[in-house]
């Protein structure tokens, strides 16, 4: 099948323009950039090993309890044609948990768009070989390579339905980030007539990067996965969190123009607010918006109360019914995590890069602003 995507890439109107050279480049070093970059977008899913990797994750998984909110969403999408599974990004654990569940809910399993940094080693073998992976390199500017990208994504999806994060990368603040429209215009000129984008949004309770993530804020290099995974596997002890995947009505795309970019930019913005809407609420991120300095636990109640009462009104997914709930399960994840420390009835900040990373997660719901996409 690979080899069927890249010669259906090679006869693309656009690729065709590019290895003539009307985009400046001599012929030869064009179509030798194309090819290369077409070997290495190259994947596989196999189905049947794809299934078994739940196997080997599972000690991992069994400490993330899954709460799933409308897949009936996703298994009508997924009968009337082809989708692309549209979710925020905050975790390294978000492409183990979403595949699984949409699998389990007896959904062809979607390709995964992933960062060209999830490639190496072992793990490179099974994303390209088993899972049906993509990599991609975010913030690569060589029209070679966008032009492959893009066409390549296109036909991919004439194939399979593809699961990818219009953030980009995972969020290092916290924060819902701006949309990029990269892989949406890609899926567009497919030409597929029935191609719906899911919005899927995904919280835990705690994420297991946290402390990498608060800390650095900004993602200002490409770290190796290894370095990462050493770090993760450190902060995995004692680790337990919530997972809530929520699925919103998919989003026809039949109405807008892939040609126009003020289109392609309206439809990434109207993804990412569905998302955000969907988003849940999680006890930790009420607890850190209501968190001051130091808080007696009655005032810490009041605020959430009253941040809780506000998100109600507007529609949030809540996980709490009231700030004394969140104050109980939010404060004690905390707690545990080295975030806040409880004494008696006062409860104090012991780490505020962390605190403020909980804080942001519902920034778009407290303080709702409008974001930029970029393509």
């Amino acid at each position: 099948m690979a080899e069927t995507i890249s010669q259906a890439v090679l006869r693309r109107e656009e690729v065709a323009r590019y290895l003539r050279g009307e985009h400046g480049e001599d012929p030869e070093a064009a179509r030798a950039r194309v090819r290369a970059y077409l070997a290495e977008l190259q994947t596989t899913q196999r189905y049947a090993l794809y299934r078994f990797l739940k196997h080997p994750v599972y000690p991992l998984l069994r400490r993330i309890p899954k709460h799933v909110e409308h897949v009936e969403r996703a298994v009508a999408a997924a009968r009337a044609g082809r989708v692309m599974y549209a979710s925020n990004h905050k975790s390294h654990t978000d492409y183990l948990i979403e595949p699984i569940v949409i699998d389990d809910a007896g959904i062809r399993a979607p390709v995964i768009a992933a960062g060209i940094n999830l490639f190496g080693g072992v793990l490179g073998v099974v994303n390209r070989h088993v899972t049906g992976a993509v990599p991609i390199r975010r913030g690569m500017k060589d029209p070679a390579y966008l032009i492959t990208l893009k066409a390549y994504v296109a036909e991919l999806l004439r194939r399979h339905d593809i699961l990818f994060y219009p953030e980009g990368g995972r969020s290092y603040s916290g924060e819902l980030k701006p949309p990029k429209t990269g892989l949406i215009h890609a899926a567009m000129q497919a030409g597929i007539d029935r191609l719906g984008i899911v919005p899927v949004a995904i919280s835990y309770d705690l994420v297991l990067e946290d402390r990498i993530l608060s800390r650095q804020q900004v993602k200002r290099r490409q770290r190796p996965f290894t370095a990462e995974l050493a770090e993760m596997t450190r902060d995995a002890v004692g680790y337990r969190s919530r997972v809530f995947v929520t699925f919103g009505d998919s989003i026809p795309t039949a109405d807008h123009d892939p040609q126009s970019r003020r289109d392609m930019l309206d439809l990434a913005q109207a993804v990412l607010q569905a998302i955000g809407r969907l988003y849940k609420v999680t006890p930790t991120a009420v607890v850190a918006t209501a968190m001051r300095p130091h808080s007696m636990r009655r005032d810490l109640e009041g605020r959430a109360d009253d941040l809780v009462g506000r998100l109600r009104s507007e529609g949030a997914n809540l996980s709490v019914d009231s700030g004394r709930q969140a104050v109980d399960e939010g404060v004690r994840a905390l707690a545990r995590r080295g975030v806040l420390a409880v004494e008696g009835e006062r409860v104090r900040v012991r780490n505020r890069q962390m605190l403020r990373y909980y804080a942001r997660m519902i920034d778009h719901l407290v303080t709702p602003r409008r974001g930029a996409a970029r393509s």
